[in-house]
């Protein structure tokens, strides 16, 4: 894959920073946008493809890009299909660093260190080049505005945007609400987008947590549990280091 085109995680992450205040909107629902958006991405480089709820490997190349390619070996280690809400809602420790990092690398934030209370350190973001940002931001609007049906990319992109809570940050205020409305809409434009798009609001709501219950079993028995492996989403420690991002 040719890094002469962003990846849909990195547009995400660009479409969450506030430029007021170098942060990131949503941050924790963000995380598990960021990996929803390495599987739609993995999908239009042809790698995985959707095979009901779960996801499949179906070409295991090297992408060219070192994070995704990461995503993609843990994905082909699996064997079997992986459920897409199971994924998305497995640790993903520092993935957004990683991607806020690379930005970083490429020229694109540029990181300002600071102090939370005088005492905890933290470190902001700033875009160095916000007509990359006005760039990703005016799809979207064009897509909203216009009605007409976006590309693949873009379509996934506004699915993500909805699904971790962006919105808001996008589209504020009660005079923003039909956009918000519209940007929710787009999700029916890309299958694969839509399907990590929910897959990403059930983890938020707990549904990956919870057994699926058969049709056929009968009242009283307990529902079958988890498949074993499951990876889980780890419990955060109220005194982690303070990062603002």
């Amino acid at each position: 894959m040719g890094r002469s085109r962003r990846t849909l995680p990195e547009e995400l992450l660009l479409l969450a920073l506030d430029p007021a205040t170098g942060t990131t909107a949503q941050p924790q629902s963000l995380d598990l946008g960021l990996a929803g958006a390495q599987l739609v991405e993995l999908a239009l480089a042809g790698r995985i493809a959707p095979d009901g709820d779960r996801i499949a490997v179906v070409a295991p190349r090297p992408t060219g890009d070192p994070t995704l390619d990461c995503a993609l070996e843990l994905l082909r280690r699996r064997g079997a299909p992986v459920r897409a809400v199971h994924w998305i809602g497995g640790p993903r420790l520092g993935l957004r660093q990683t991607y806020l990092s690379h930005l970083e690398r490429c020229g694109m934030v540029h990181a300002v260190a600071g102090q939370m209370c005088g005492v905890l350190p933290t470190t902001r973001y700033q875009a160095t080049d916000t007509a990359i940002s006005r760039e990703i931001r005016s799809r979207l609007d064009s897509a909203i505005r216009t009605g007409v049906p976006p590309d693949p990319r873009t379509a996934a992109l506004a699915a993500l945007a909805h699904a971790v809570g962006l919105g808001k940050h996008l589209y504020p205020g009660n005079e923003g609400r039909s956009s918000r409305s519209r940007l929710r809409d787009l999700i029916r434009h890309d299958p694969m987008g839509g399907l990590v798009a929910h897959a990403v609001m059930d983890v938020q709501n707990g549904v990956a947590a919870q057994p699926r219950r058969s049709p056929a079993t009968p009242a009283g028995r307990p529902a079958p549990e988890p498949a074993r492996g499951v990876p889980m989403q780890p419990r955060r420690g109220p005194m982690a280091r303070a990062v603002a991002h």
